[in-house]
């Protein structure tokens, strides 16, 4: 094995619930592990054999639970899925004691939630490395794969114009934190009323980050180098009076066609899925020649097997 490609020895054990749990160097060596993990540099080595990942959803998922299980296969391990239904965070029994529980059977657990303090619990009570593999406040797995599909097109982030239009929702959160590690120039454009968490924001910008919030996503959109949306109606959001309001307060915001005219000609798009085409985007966006949307996807399997090799390595 190529000798910068060794686990970190400093993130072995640690838990990851959000992209600032990692120092610039840590996220450097993830990405720079995905990246080779994606080239078949670690093709046939087995360095998670033995070991199992318990991974607690309760909410559905498509790449979540395919890449998190096939990431745990490919190297070496095993991951075993738990629904809600099956445990009942909190009401069957207390976070504590599945934490508690859990610990005991597994090296690891990835737990895709309704609440951050869900997540926050776990890691509390639990002497495992506890992943984040999505909350109400961040999606930091998503991030990794979002940098990682970034740097396929701009292999240096710094300074680079990156745009994320729509609601200011956990996935701007951790825009918001990657733009610390990756040096990204980032602005946020949402309606008014829906701008991101101002406790992330106000600690981003201290420590360092260039982060712009506008209400304009025209603005926000012209020369960017690469474009991000996510859906406004996020899962558990889906009342329908709450919808309807959602899509009026959004006008202007959906990504087509002619949006991605005005970002810059080498510029790419980018949406973590699922789509809710006709709200946020148009189906002929994520088809559209900058678009790197599935290209996205798949690097959720490289981002964790990345993350998981160094938490657990």
């Amino acid at each position: 094995m190529v000798e910068t490609l060794k686990p970190v020895q400093s993130l072995k054990g640690r838990d990851f619930l959000s992209n600032l749990d990692l120092s610039p160097e840590e996220y450097r060596a993830v990405l720079d592990t995905a990246h080779a993990m994606k080239r078949g540099e670690f093709k046939g080595q087995r360095p998670l054999e033995g070991q199992t990942l318990a991974m607690i959803f309760e909410k559905p998922s498509l790449r979540t639970r395919t890449t998190f299980e096939v990431a745990m296969n490919h190297l070496g391990g095993h991951a075993v899925n738990l629904t809600n239904a099956e445990i009942g965070l909190g009401t069957r029994e207390p976070v504590r004691d599945i934490a508690m529980n859990l610990e005991r059977w597994v090296e690891g657990i990835m737990a895709r939630v309704y609440l951050h303090s869900t997540l926050e619990e776990l890691a509390r009570y639990s002497r495992k490395p506890v992943i984040n593999g999505l909350s109400d406040l961040l999606h930091p797995v998503q991030l990794m794969a979002d940098y990682q599909t970034i740097e396929e097109s701009f292999p240096d982030t710094r300074g680079l114009r990156v745009a994320y239009i729509g609601d200011g929702n956990n996935m701007a959160n951790a825009h918001i934190q990657c733009a610390v590690l990756s040096g990204a120039k980032l602005t946020i454009a949402t309606p008014r009323g829906y701008e991101p968490n101002a406790v992330i924001l106000l600690d981003a910008l201290q420590r360092g980050a260039d982060v712009t919030l506008t209400h304009d996503p025209l603005e926000a959109a012209e020369g960017a180098q690469v474009l991000y949306t996510d859906v406004w109606v996020s899962m558990g959001q889906e009342q329908e009076a709450s919808q309807r309001r959602k899509i009026k307060d959004f006008a202007g915001f959906q990504v087509t066609p002619a949006l991605l005219e005005l970002i810059a000609p080498d510029g790419i798009f980018l949406h973590c899925l699922p789509a809710h085409y006709g709200e946020e985007v148009v189906e002929e966006a994520t088809l559209h020649p900058k678009s790197r949307v599935f290209d996205q996807a798949e690097n959720r399997l490289h981002a964790q097997k990345a993350l998981l090799y160094h938490l657990l390595g």
